[in-house]
């Protein structure tokens, strides 16, 4: 799919041959190396060693924090689908983490400290690309510029971005999990709206009786937590976004005069209100996905998939994202980027990584790539570049520039926002594997087009 965004901006000879990046994560270097392919100048400027953020450590570009795992490798895998889509974009992110791969059973897992230098390698010896290593504190004026900051980007930086973008999103990311719709019970749920107001499937309603209601109490306020980093700790954590688990350990009625109130709901099996409700709501326009509402938690993972599984409906219910929370600095790309990773209002300033909402290593890198890609398209006057719509990328870039939940919050690789196969195959496996299938070839019959 090909788009043009802001057509008939004019580019001195100056901005035609130079661009800069401002980052040299993995998003940052991925951009970097898509500009250079084209043929263009870049200057990347990354921080480090003159100042490091909290979470980092090493001097090399592309550092991965807090986890050598990339996730799935294997076509049959949302994952494994966006690498082998990254792969035919000349990635150099997926590049390196083969070299330097360590056993991990089907997950693609990597020397750390190989892959970072690999990359910085790469990128230092390219001649098109010129590294600074020093700290940018206000967005550039006349030189089209690519913002891969990352989420912790420094204090000046922030500052100026926020001027440019009018605030960010959130400083504190503290979001619900999704789940996919076809893993709810249905026979344990049912739809409406608190009161008959609003469409009678705006929500999907999973009832609790007193006595399911106290057994998923106990074992919530016993969950272990996850640990927070050192970072992340602060009197503005909590605010506006209490985790379900800190308001549950508040009393054991809490919850049912919050997000699971079950006042205005009516069970048609039973004829009566029940005791507790957990109302689950329409993640994307095609109802694949549905969002735990008010369920922000700081729950280790398997303690989500154990105790959120106590409630009835979700007893099979399969998560396509847990809840988290973490410094998630990120902007609100809906009202400000295009699919493209161009901003809206300021063409020749594209934004790429977690900052844009996409979530994960290997996304923040497709990111990249698709920013760069399309910067590099953009002053040689070509049309925007977004992969097509059964892509995980081309998905990726859609739940950037639009959010029909009109709650942003970052989104990871998954299949539940890519578009649901003509045909019904009730095997998981083979439908997973017919979406990659789907996926990868409409990937290469786009790249064949616009080359």
């Amino acid at each position: 799919m090909k788009r043009r965004h802001s057509a008939n901006v004019k580019m001195t000879k100056k901005m035609m041959n130079n661009c800069i990046v401002i980052g040299g994560g993995l998003a940052g270097v991925e951009a970097a190396a898509q500009l250079s392919k084209a043929g263009l100048k870049v200057t990347l400027y990354e921080m480090k060693p003159q100042r490091f953020s909290p979470a980092h450590k090493s001097e090399n570009l592309a550092e991965l924090v807090c986890s050598n795992s990339l996730k799935a490798e294997r076509l049959g895998s949302a994952a494994g689908l966006l690498k082998h889509e990254m792969e035919l974009m000349g990635s150099v992110c997926v590049e390196a983490a083969k070299k330097c791969k360590v056993p991990a059973g089907g997950a693609l897992a990597v020397d750390r400290d190989r892959f970072s230098s690999i990359i910085t390698e790469r990128i230092n010896s390219d001649e098109n690309i010129t590294v600074v290593r020093e700290e940018v504190k206000e967005i550039p004026t006349g030189t089209p510029v690519i913002i891969a900051a990352g989420p912790l980007v420094s204090e000046a930086l922030s500052e100026s971005i926020q001027k440019l973008c009018g605030g960010f999103l959130s400083f504190f990311d503290a979001a619900a999990p999704i789940v996919t719709a076809e893993s709810i019970d249905r026979e344990c749920s049912f739809t409406a709206s608190r009161y008959e107001r609003g469409g009678e499937d705006d929500y999907l309603n999973c009832p609790m009786n007193k006595e399911e209601y106290e057994a998923f109490y106990e074992a919530l306020i016993n969950a272990e937590k996850a640990e927070l980093h050192s970072f992340e700790k602060g009197k503005n954590v909590y605010e506006g976004c209490m985790p379900i688990e800190i308001m549950a350990s508040r009393g054991a009625d809490t919850m049912r005069f919050g997000p699971l109130k079950p006042v205005g709901l009516r069970d048609p099996r039973t004829g009566h209100r029940p005791w507790a409700v957990l109302q689950l709501r329409k993640e994307n326009e095609a109802g694949t996905l549905y969002n735990l509402v008010g369920f922000q938690t700081n729950l280790k993972f398997g303690e989500q998939k154990r105790v959120f599984s106590m409630i009835p409906a979700l007893k099979n219910a399969e998560f396509i994202r847990y809840g988290v929370m973490h410094r998630n600095t990120f902007i609100n790309s809906p009202k400000l980027l295009f699919g493209d990773f161009s901003m809206r209002d300021n063409p020749n300033i594209f934004f790429a990584g977690q900052i844009t909402g996409v979530e994960g290593y290997m996304e923040s890198a497709a990111s990249g790539i698709i920013a760069g890609m399309n910067l590099a398209r953009r002053l040689s006057g070509k049309e925007s570049f977004i992969p097509p719509v059964e892509t995980m990328t081309g998905a990726l870039c859609r739940h950037v520039e639009s959010c029909v939940s009109g709650n942003f919050q970052p989104m990871g690789a998954n299949f539940g926002i890519l578009p649901e196969l003509p045909e019904k195959i009730r095997d998981k496996k083979l439908r997973y594997e017919a979406i990659a299938d789907r996926g990868l070839e409409a990937m290469k019959n786009a790249l064949s087009n616009i080359n």
